[in-house]
């Protein structure tokens, strides 16, 4: 144990004690909902990823670091820390001389390896960013070989959307450097990730309250980070974040409308169905968009639907659908409420309606219209 009430099992262990706990037993003790709640131990691929993160630290902490790193996955917001985190961490002053930025698909090898071969400006090495390249999507030999040669005063940091492992780029990094992929956090994650901001400000969050927020505004942790700003500065004054504060002040995710309105479909409540779409409507989300959602989340509860006949459970579903289990929880119960034709019949309905509006025989939002009176009359 470590003493400390307030463990969080994130990317950021607060303490070399809270790191060397999640080695030793899988399991974060105690958070700051309600006071003393414990939450089930992470998998063990969450651990490793910790132990990465870990890693990853005791570079900047040490400062001994790796000739190249790469930094992928969906994640964005964490991305943008340690990308942050590790320029900091080299240039502590703030060198800009000894810093150079490349980002798109047009970034040149050569003047990657140029600028590498350029002697730093009284410093030890020379920081060299590349993001969003498509290097290690697609073959870069010239650049993958110089990799496992740079010399030690350059540095090169990739941060990618995605990494194929089996390339010559992700392979040189790994060999001569440092290879972390931030992927989307769990719901156990965030929902420990979120009782450490709230702690920062010293207010309180209720877990269930907790799991209302990420249900309203989704797992993005870049959107969750927004909606905690804005609901720190609604509570001014106040201890405790309540439900009824992220109703009043975050935005709803248009992801959870698009739940509300597959509810409604089941329960045949035609006019809440049309008073959500003319919602998002106002929202300036284009009629297409909403129904290709309609589709996809139809398509989700017909996958489901087939998982649970297969005997799968909650995490198992999430996992395969690539959900959060909150997510995956309520696919599981809307999908009971429409037979697997049903389900065929929507999505191939939706496809006919969308074919028509695409090529223009039919007005976008009329289309999206015909697809909710007929799902939703008796």
């Amino acid at each position: 144990k470590t003493g400390k009430t307030d463990c969080i099992y994130c990317l950021e262990a607060e303490s070399q004690a809270a790191a060397n706990c999640l080695e030793q037993i899988y399991i974060i003790m105690y958070t700051v909902f309600d006071g003393a709640a414990v939450l089930p131990a992470p998998e063990k691929s969450r651990v490793e990823d910790v132990r990465q993160v870990k890693t990853l630290n005791e570079h900047m902490k040490t400062g001994q670091f790796k000739r190249s790193y790469l930094l992928y996955g969906e994640e964005a917001y964490l991305k943008k820390q340690y990308k942050e985190k590790l320029t900091k961490a080299m240039f502590p002053d703030g060198d800009t001389v000894n810093y150079a930025y490349f980002e798109g698909k047009g970034t040149e090898p050569s003047k990657l390896i140029d600028l590498a071969e350029t002697m730093p400006f009284f410093a030890e090495r020379r920081l060299i960013v590349v993001e969003n390249s498509g290097f290690f999507k697609s073959s870069c030999p010239e650049l993958a070989d110089y990799i496992r040669q740079t010399p030690d005063t350059a540095c090169f940091l990739f941060v990618e959307e995605e990494a194929d492992k089996r390339g010559k780029m992700f392979k040189a990094v790994k060999e001569t450097g440092y290879v972390l992929e931030l992927k989307r956090q769990d719901e156990k994650t965030l929902l420990l990730w979120i009782a450490r901001q709230v702690k920062g400000e010293q207010k309180q969050i209720k877990e269930s309250t907790a799991r209302y927020l990420l249900e309203r505004v989704g797992t993005d942790m870049e959107n969750l980070e927004k909606e905690l700003e804005k609901l720190f500065g609604y509570t001014l004054g106040e201890t405790e974040i309540t439900v009824s504060d992220i109703d009043a002040i975050c935005s709803v995710q248009i992801e959870n409308k698009i739940f509300k309105m597959i509810e409604a479909a089941a329960a045949k409540r035609q006019k809440e169905m049309l008073d959500y779409y003319y919602d998002l409507l106002t929202l300036k989300e284009p009629p297409l968009k909403i129904l290709s959602l309609l589709s996809r989340q139809f398509r989700l509860l017909l996958e489901t639907k087939e998982l649970v006949k297969e005997g799968r459970d909650r995490s198992q579903i999430a996992k395969v659908t690539k959900q959060p289990p909150f997510a995956a929880e309520k696919c599981i119960r809307q999908c009971r409420e429409f037979s697997a034709a049903q389900l065929k019949g929507i999505l191939s309905e939706a496809a006919e309606l969308e074919e028509m509006a695409k090529t223009g025989r039919l007005d976008q939002q009329i289309s999206v219209e015909l697809f909710i009176v007929k799902n939703t009359t008796a």
